[in-house]
């Protein structure tokens, strides 16, 4: 350990807390060392607020009398696992006894048994993540790095401590894990252990979809997720966990006439979009756009490939993927939906003269989503050629311009109807039939097709015209009636 590194330490460990667990610990002869991320992160210049420690003896015992010390009542035991995590400030700090894991060959569980600091560093996933720092009295602040960890992290190397068969037999998601941090630190993926991964990945059957799911996020809500994408499907894990995703891979040559690769367009659509976005159900949405691509390919004489009705297609398969991945089955999923559903609409408005019409029918149809839809679609724009990238770009400015005035106009984000169904079956003496569902609807289009404004006198007036036009009688109050 260098002087700057001696320094990165005692700023890091300058903290009461810090000094507060070495008091503890020392007045009952425990030992105990931060290992893991937070550790790493110190020499990534990195800001991380979860603190992992490792106790020689029960982790949660020592939680506890730190607690209690803190005076805190919200002390969070996790007895499965042998664990207890403690909030100091805007650090949530986790105990857990130094073990031993073993994994029987088709379980999802480890076997858990206590073991020495040596076993609990040789589970480790990765050895970046093996560092450990002593927070005992006689050696407060030490670095042990037994498996070279400080030389990966210079020369930005994702490795395993162990064999890699045996790490990644241990904990399959420890595979999903290297491509994670490779992607999230800009690293590489050793040989030896990339290997592991091609031999190991169909191990990845046994892990949880929520498990292998939460890992995805975070390659998703890295700064280029098109790293982590194309490591997953170069792996073979991608097929496993996301075949869907993976048949957007290839390009079909049918009489010199090709198609471009969809799954590199669609990693190129995700860069694009978190650019400028931290949403991740929106970079869910450019990852989703194109996905029902496959099953949609067509190849004509006139046209070429075509894949009319992707957007379609799309739309009902996300359902079947939230489910599958066990991702949120709520309002999460409708909006991703939504956004496959409407990303070509912005496009075809780009492509041709934008009508007053076609623009009130896609603020009716995105409501608030409408601005969210505009940045998928201008992320959508991958071709090489910049003339033809600069021009779409101008057109959607127009398409943006035209939504603006629009909106300012004729109030249709999140529309409703101007005169409501109860109104209808009042005003015509009707109880719930489908003249009411014509007449609202014939308001709804009137109004989309700029023949009436989004007003209540004039969809009023419209309504009892298309109530004549269905041989309905009005039943007005007789001042009303006379005007």
């Amino acid at each position: 350990m260098n002087k700057e590194q001696k320094k990165l330490i005692d700023k890091q460990l300058d903290k009461p807390i810090f000094e507060l667990i070495s008091e503890i610990a020392g007045a009952h002869t425990t030992e105990c060392y931060i290992v893991g991320g937070f550790v790493r992160d110190i020499f990534l210049h990195r800001e991380s607020k979860d603190i992992d420690i490792v106790v020689l003896g029960s982790g949660i015992e020592l939680a506890k009398k730190v607690a209690k010390k803190l005076g805190q009542k919200n002390l969070t035991i996790f007895k499965n696992f042998k664990t207890a995590q403690v909030k100091a400030g805007d650090l949530e700090i986790e105990f857990v006894g130094a073990r031993r894991e073993s994994y029987r060959i088709q379980s999802r569980k480890p076997i858990v048994e206590d073991g020495s600091l040596k076993d609990d560093r040789e589970r480790r996933d990765f050895t970046i993540n093996a560092l450990s720092l002593s927070l005992n009295r006689e050696n407060f602040g030490e670095l042990t790095d037994p498996f070279n960890g400080m030389k990966d992290i210079k020369n930005k190397i994702i490795r395993t401590p162990l064999e890699p068969e045996t790490t990644f037999s241990d904990d399959p998601l420890r595979m999903i894990r290297a491509i994670r941090f490779a992607c999230q630190l800009g690293f590489s993926i050793e040989p030896e252990t990339w290997a592991g991964i091609l031999k190991s990945a169909t191990r990845i059957e046994i892990v949880s979809s929520e498990r292998i799911s939460d890992e995805f996020h975070k390659i998703l809500m890295s700064e280029q997720p098109s790293i982590g994408l194309r490591l997953m499907n170069e792996s073979g894990l991608l097929e496993i966990f996301f075949p869907e995703l993976y048949h957007l891979n290839g390009i079909e040559d049918k009489d010199g006439i090709r198609h471009k690769d969809n799954f590199s367009h669609t990693a190129q659509v995700v860069d694009n979009i978190s650019r400028n976005t931290a949403n991740l159900w929106l970079r869910w949405a450019a990852l989703l756009h194109d996905i029902g691509k496959p099953s949609t390919k067509r190849f004509s004489d006139e046209h070429g490939w075509t894949f009319h009705g992707h957007d379609f297609t799309g739309f009902k398969m996300v359902p079947v993927i939230f489910r599958k991945l066990k991702l949120p089955m709520n309002e999460k999923m409708k909006y991703v939906q939504k956004l496959v559903l409407l990303h070509l609409r912005p496009i075809v408005l780009s492509e041709d003269i934008v009508t007053d019409s076609a623009v009130r029918r896609l603020l009716f149809e995105a409501g608030d989503d409408i601005d969210d839809l505009m940045m998928l679609a201008e992320a959508d724009i991958t071709s090489k050629n910049p003339a033809k990238v600069a021009r779409y770009l101008d057109n959607f400015l127009l398409v943006r311009q035209k939504l603006k005035e629009i909106e300012e106009k004729d109030a249709l984000r999140n529309f409703q109807p101007p005169v409501s169904g109860q109104e209808i079956m009042e005003v015509f003496r009707l109880a719930p039939c489908r003249e009411v569902g014509l007449i609202k609807n014939a308001i709804k289009e009137a109004i989309l097709d700029g023949l009436i404004r989004n007003d209540y006198d004039e969809a009023f007036g419209f309504m009892l015209l298309k109530g004549a036009e269905l041989g309905l009688t009005p039943h007005l109050p007789e001042a009303e009636a006379k005007d």
